[in-house]
């Protein structure tokens, strides 16, 4: 189900597109008389946390037999096993004629089926591209996630989200930091399933020029028989 191919050219327009989100850390406050007033919010909101709830072993058996258990989110997941073709359009700015590319992903279910494994390779600008994702389903947290790393970058983008099961459609976001700037970027994806043979990724970030979210990239997958 998560084909991420190329998902890096869209993470190198972030680069050079993302907004201006503020990544400094806080500055220190003192009150008047002289005291880090950053400080003391931070012990009173650990004092607020919640103290420890404790549990017996079948308390705790019970909850680990739920959380590895495999429903139907996991079931849709392996759906999207196999080798998919994969056309992808490009827009470096909002407005710019787009750019076609095309290359394979190949998904395969791994450790008992909890987890989507997909190695996505092609030609990115002239230049041979690899990636690879996972994607899953959390049952304690009770959302989507999903990993991306390639031969194009030294970092993790990872990315969560929810189903909506009137659109069969999945949408994950997550945040970059931009080489270029050094601010972050969120990044947001939707993922259509029209059909077991046929899945439709769209991607959207910020505009390098204005800053505000639009369209960078969309793949059309189709399932090689």
């Amino acid at each position: 189900m998560k084909q991420k191919f190329f998902a890096i050219c869209a993470a190198a327009f972030l680069f050079a597109s993302c907004s201006n989100e503020k990544t400094e850390g806080e500055s220190t406050s003192k009150d008047s008389s002289g005291k880090d007033t950053k400080m003391e919010k931070m012990d009173d909101n650990a004092k607020k946390e919640k103290e420890w709830i404790p549990y017996d072993t079948a308390q705790e058996n019970k909850a680990w037999m739920e959380s590895m258990t495999l429903g139907e989110p996991h079931k849709m997941l392996a759906k999207g096993a196999g080798t998919w073709s994969a056309d992808m359009t490009m827009w470096m700015t909002n407005g710019e004629p787009p750019m076609k590319m095309t290359g394979t992903s190949v998904n395969t279910m791994v450790l008992n089926g909890a987890y989507q494994q997909s190695k996505h390779t092609g030609n990115m600008m002239g230049m041979p591209f690899e990636g690879m994702s996972t994607t899953g389903y959390d049952n304690v947290k009770k959302e989507y996630f999903s990993t991306w790393i390639d031969n194009m970058g030294t970092g993790i983008l990872v990315m969560t989200g929810n189903w909506d099961n009137s659109t069969k459609s999945l949408t994950l976001s997550g945040k970059m930091k931009n080489p270029v700037n050094g601010m972050e970027c969120t990044e947001r994806e939707v993922f259509t399933f029209p059909d077991d043979d046929h899945q439709t990724l769209e991607m959207y970030g910020p505009d390098r020029k204005t800053g505000k979210e639009f369209k960078m990239m969309e793949i059309k997958y189709t399932r090689k028989k």
